[in-house]
């Protein structure tokens, strides 16, 4: 990725690794002839930005690029250096303007900071107009990143390429020399020099086209409201679009590949109602006159939010309506509903700098669901929202996890922040926080944050003041009864005394922000008093290798984490009541009144809270009790929550396995798809990670035990598309896993409609929520595999596409699965974007877990330059390869390889620690496994013999 290095570039690089400050004057240029004025990877705050003039004219026979840029500065201090970024950029013709006269400057690169330092032999002054003048060449990027290739093959075969950009996080510097800061604000007028057979798209409407020499043409587009550089965009393709208008008068457009236009509308008609909606939530008009969504066919994250022109994957935009599942529409409804989400909180207000992202990313996820709620009921996406939070809190249980708010510096750590901690914990701390607050009066702090800081960058405690303002505001006697109420008769309980309006939000939320992991909320029950205390959930101290002794730096971490501790806003029901209690717990100890005679009480309600709760030896039982009894006195949340927290503790040994089974048979009853969908997450895990050990009893044991649960939910699924959204994502999901492990009924049904559809060359129609359950067992056999992967590569249906590759994936034929793994990487049939995906899901699979770990290590080189270390796909494909090792030989193999990269090749990326972690967690379970399953068969006779 370095320009290639003299002596002087390769101290340059020694020193950033090992952490040390490079002194003033040992920073140069490329030809090492005079010191780099500056020594920092932040940008110096003397020259600020306030327009760009950018000109690009991109090349797509050479796939190489040109462009001119003109930036309007406003210099803070004198000055004789201006340090902007750059990368893997040839500069060239740099000059410096004003009214009076105009100079040339003098270029330094230091390719190690990717910065580019412009140097006058006269004074830059403070309080002058300035406008630097800069042309600059280069390659159209081979990765997902910057100004890059795409393409793709129409149904004829013909192969067509495009150009198009992907900028966050510190990649708009790779197509056109800019301050590659989110704090770094301005306004942008973009022109892009395309060929008559193309067309250009950028963030603003289109406002002129100029006829150029040489059959080219310049599209010229409208100024751009203020916005950081990474949400520029641009594309150069052969795209066709259809669009409609927002109640407001906001053009809204589709853009796709003209042989897949016919798979736009359910994009375009849920981003015109989800627009409508975010402009009535948080009370600010959209800024733009346009929005477009267009889908790129190479693309490497699910979608990215630049402001008026959201990007995405194919797959994550495009639904056909007779091919696609249920599945697939709510998948798509959440990406656009988050990028939507962004135009406000990211783009109209974005975070100071890139420890803050969960301002953004948070936000955008946790608005998902309070969007699709009101504008697509019918999708009933809250049903799922349960899942985020489990999904954050298992990479949260580690010693490797990070703080929401974590320092970083350089764009490896910048990427690393792109993780679940910072999208699904960001939600899940928001939604408690909004169900502590009352939706309503959430909803008015969260518009106040907005409307105050709109074009400006802010950090986490901007947010916390606008949110405490609520109860300091002048005009409280004016404001909503909700907010009355929130600020002043809302009781809170803290031990013997009541917690009225002195409450701090900033306070209370930091708890949740500048440290990493969460709670055990241990409860004592004690005739009417709660004994309440509270540890941090911590799965496994970290080990230094594999010799079992922990490090000392690890150790200390692990001491200081469970002395931690959070203000947690409990919530509570009892079996004397059916409403929701609140208690806002603020220290390690406290403790809680409730009424005489309960005999049971449920913490954490619909599990609203971030946070596990432990009831004791007692406690459990009386939930067990209950759920065995009238598991409907509980909601299907709640029951959901104690499937979790019942496992989570088993696996710190907290509780006895014993215990978990025999709450689990209860599950033999169950109907609700949350409590299955859970039910399915804690126990599927356990079944892989005894797969692995090839042990056929200990295999085929737990298999038996988890059909026999669900037999009946199983058999009463019907073979069609009815029922409501939740009820046909579970038919998918439990079809699936019923095929899979051999279920002889679903096998048989299976099997007779893949032949049917495999007879029809295709054209059957196939009720689309069991396509999966059909591909997966036709996948089984030679044939069937040959068929499906032929049919994937003629298909313009991407929901088809996505399905046939899961099940070619999960297929037992092992030749086939080494095969599709080379595909991938080829990249011209499987898109090497699906690469990751494909990779994890062979990791999972029982016959191809030792070939995905062979593959990813003799393919390291190759991954890191295509995704580039410390994405969240570098991340996804480590830890998703390495998750159910469950042995010390593993551990060994995996310390082994990582432990012999360099810090360029990811040796220092955070997923390595986790991937440890999570090793030497499975290790315990795999101890555990025999013992489990001897529980499991007694319990599961107990409940036989009950019913």
């Amino acid at each position: 990725m370095f320009v290639a290095p003299s002596c002087l570039m390769i101290f340059l690089y020694v020193a950033q690794v090992l952490g040390a400050q490079i002194p003033y004057g040992d920073t140069r240029d490329i030809t090492g002839a005079q010191p780099f004025p500056w020594h920092h990877i932040r940008l110096p705050r003397t020259v600020v930005p306030h327009h760009y003039d950018l000109t690009i004219h991109p090349n797509l026979t050479t796939l190489s690029f040109t462009g001119a840029v003109r930036i309007q500065l406003e210099v803070l201090e004198d000055i004789q250096a201006i340090v902007l970024h750059s990368k893997q950029l040839k500069i060239f013709n740099v000059k410096l303007k004003t009214a009076e006269d105009v100079r040339s400057l003098q270029i330094l690169e230091n390719s190690v900071y990717q910065q580019l330092a412009l140097l006058s032999d006269e004074v830059i002054t403070r309080g002058v107009d300035y406008e630097v003048h800069m042309e600059f060449s280069a390659k159209l990027s081979d990765s997902y990143h910057g100004f890059y290739k795409s393409s793709y093959r129409t149904s004829s075969g013909e192969l067509r390429v495009m150009a198009s950009t992907q900028f966050e996080a510190t990649y708009a510097r790779a197509a056109f020399p800019c301050f590659d800061e989110p704090s770094f604000k301005a306004n942008f007028t973009i022109s892009i020099i395309r060929e008559p057979r193309h067309i250009a798209i950028s963030n603003m409407p289109k406002i002129k086209t100029i006829a150029l020499p040489g059959n080219v043409f310049e599209d010229q587009f409208g100024t751009t409201v203020r916005m950081s550089t990474y949400l520029v965009a641009y594309i150069v393709s052969d795209f066709v679009s259809v669009s409609k208008m927002t109640k407001n008068g906001i053009k809204i457009s589709v853009y796709a590949v003209p042989e897949k236009i016919n798979q736009t509308d359910f994009a375009l008609d849920a981003a015109v109602k989800l627009l409508d909606f975010y402009e009535a939530y948080f009370n600010i008009p959209y800024p733009l006159p346009k929005q477009d969504l267009a889908a790129i066919p190479d693309f490497q994250s699910g979608a990215m939010e630049n402001w008026g022109l959201t990007t995405y994957r194919e797959e994550a935009l495009l639904l056909h309506p007779e091919k696609s599942s249920m599945m697939d529409k709510v998948e798509i409804a959440k990406t656009i509903a988050h990028e939507l989400a962004h135009q406000w909180f990211g783009n109209l207000v974005t975070m100071e700098w890139w420890n803050d992202l969960w301002l953004n990313e948070g936000f955008a996820k946790f608005m998902e669901f309070i969007a699709l709620d009101f504008t697509h009921p019918e999708l009933q996406v809250n049903d799922l929202f349960l899942e985020k939070c489990y999904h954050a809190m298992e990479v949260d249980s580690l010693n490797s996890s990070h703080p929401i708010s974590t320092p970083v510096e350089n764009p490896t750590e910048i990427q690393e922040m792109f993780d679940q901690v910072s999208y699904d914990k960001g939600a899940c701390i928001l939604n408690m926080l909004k169900e502590f607050m009352t939706p309503e009066v959430f909803e008015i702090g969260i518009i106040r944050y907005l409307k105050r800081h709109s074009y400006q960058n802010t950090v986490s405690s901007h947010l916390w003041e606008s949110l405490t303002d609520i109860c300091s505001s002048n005009d409280l006697q004016d404001a909503p009864l909700k907010q009355k109420a929130f600020c002043f008769k809302r009781n809170l309980q803290s031990g013997d005394d009541y917690y009225g309006d002195k409450f701090d939000i900033k306070t209370i939320m930091e708890t949740w922000t500048l440290q990493k992991g969460f709670p055990i909320v241990n409860v004592d029950f004690r005739s009417r008093k709660l004994m309440l205390t509270q540890e941090r959930y911590l799965k496994t101290v970290a080990k230094t290798k594999t010799t079992g002794s922990p490090s000392k730096k690890y150790t200390k971490n692990t001491e200081d984490a469970l002395k931690k501790v959070w203000q947690i806003p409990l919530t509570y029901k009892t079996s004397d009541s059916d409403t929701t209690q609140h208690f806002l717990m603020k220290s390690g100890v406290d403790l809680l009144r409730i009424p005489q005679g309960v005999s049971w009480i449920k913490m954490n309600v619909d599990r609203s809270g971030y946070y596990i709760v432990h009831y004791g030896k007692d406690g459990w039982k009386s939930m067990i009790n209950l759920l065995q009894k009238n598991h409907t006195a509980l909601s299907g949340k709640d029951r959901a929550s104690l499937i979790h927290d019942v496992f989570r503790l088993v696996s710190i040994q907290k509780l006895k396995l014993e215990t978990a089974l025999e709450l689990s048979t209860y599950l033999s009853k169950e109907t609700d798809v949350i409590a299955v969908t859970q039910a399915f997450s804690e126990l599927v895990p356990i079944y892989k990670l005894i797969q692995r050990k090839e042990a056929a009893l200990l295999e085929n044991g737990m298999k038996t035990y988890m059909l026999d649960l669900f037999k009946d939910l199983i058999d009463n699924q019907t073979w069609d598309d009815s029922g409501s959204s939740s009820q046909r994502m579970l038919r998918s999901y439990l079809l699936l896993f019923a095929c899979v492990r051999n279920y002889t009924p679903c096998v048989t049904k299976a099997s007779k409609l893949f032949n049917m559809w495999k007879e029809s060359d295709g054209k059957m129609s196939l009720p689309v929520d069991v396509t999966l359950a059909v591909y997966a067992v036709g996948a089984e056999t030679p044939e069937g595999w040959d068929f499906l992967f032929e049919f994937y590569r003629r298909s313009l249906q991407e929901s088809v596409r996505s399905h046939i590759k899961i099940a070619l994936t999960i297929s037992p034929l092992h030749q086939k699965l080494t095969w599709i793994l080379e595909q991938s990487l080829l990249g011209e049939i499987m898109k090497t974007q699906d690469l990751p995906g494909i990779l994890v899901s062979i990791s999972r699979n029982p016959r191809g877990h030792r070939a995905a770990w062979d593959f990813l290590r003799a393919n390291w080189q190759t991954l890191i330059k295509k995704f580039e270390i410390g994405s969240s796909s570098i991340a996804y494909m480590v830890t998703g390869v390495t998750g159910l090792y469950s042995t010390k030989t593993m551990l060994k193999s995996v310390e082994k390889f990582f432990s012999s990269l360099k810090e360029e090749t990811g040796s220092e990326m955070r997923c390595i620690q986790q991937a440890y972690d999570t090793i030497s967690d499975n290790i315990i379970w795999d101890e555990s496994a025999g013992r489990f399953l001897a529980a499991a068969r007694e319990n599961l006779k107990r409940t036989s013999a009950l019913l």
